[in-house]
């Protein structure tokens, strides 16, 4: 574990990005914002489930710190080419980065929609995971190309 005794306390903020395919059947299923499955709301489900997720990072990656979160929010949304894109934005004033917990809660979040839509479809893709942003500490990032 990196000694963060030293930094600065700052405001800290990172978004990260997950990207799903879904085939035809289950895109034909989109109604509402939503897909529904015997499971339940899939995309509704997948927020709680990426919240839950970016909770528990310290616990789920060694050597992770582990942080009490001032705010965790997943949006999702269908692109124009018919993919799942999924926003994770954490936000912490620490001395510490929170990258990891805005990566993780997209992750999972992206996984608990390949679990709810399965028996539907094997052919779903979860086709990247990426930092978008983060602010704060020693340095900010932004990836310019963002699809």
């Amino acid at each position: 574990m990196v000694d963060v005794s030293e930094k600065t306390i700052t405001k800290r903020t990172a978004t990260a990005r997950s990207i799903v395919y879904l085939p035809d059947v289950i895109m034909k299923q989109l109604t509402a914002g939503d897909i529904q499955t015997k499971k339940g709301a899939v995309f509704q489900t997948a927020i709680i489930a990426g919240i839950m997720a970016a909770k528990k990072t310290g616990e789920l990656i060694p050597l992770c710190h582990s942080l009490g979160l001032d705010n965790c929010n997943i949006d999702i949304k269908v692109n124009d080419e018919d993919q799942v894109v999924i926003d994770c934005t954490t936000s912490i004033t620490a001395k510490t980065g929170i990258e990891m917990e805005a990566l993780v809660g997209a992750s999972v979040a992206a996984l608990t929609i390949y679990d709810m839509c399965k028996a539907m479809s094997h052919d779903i893709v979860i086709k990247e995971t990426r930092l978008i942003e983060k602010t704060g500490g020693k340095s900010d990032f932004r990836r310019e190309y963002q699809d």
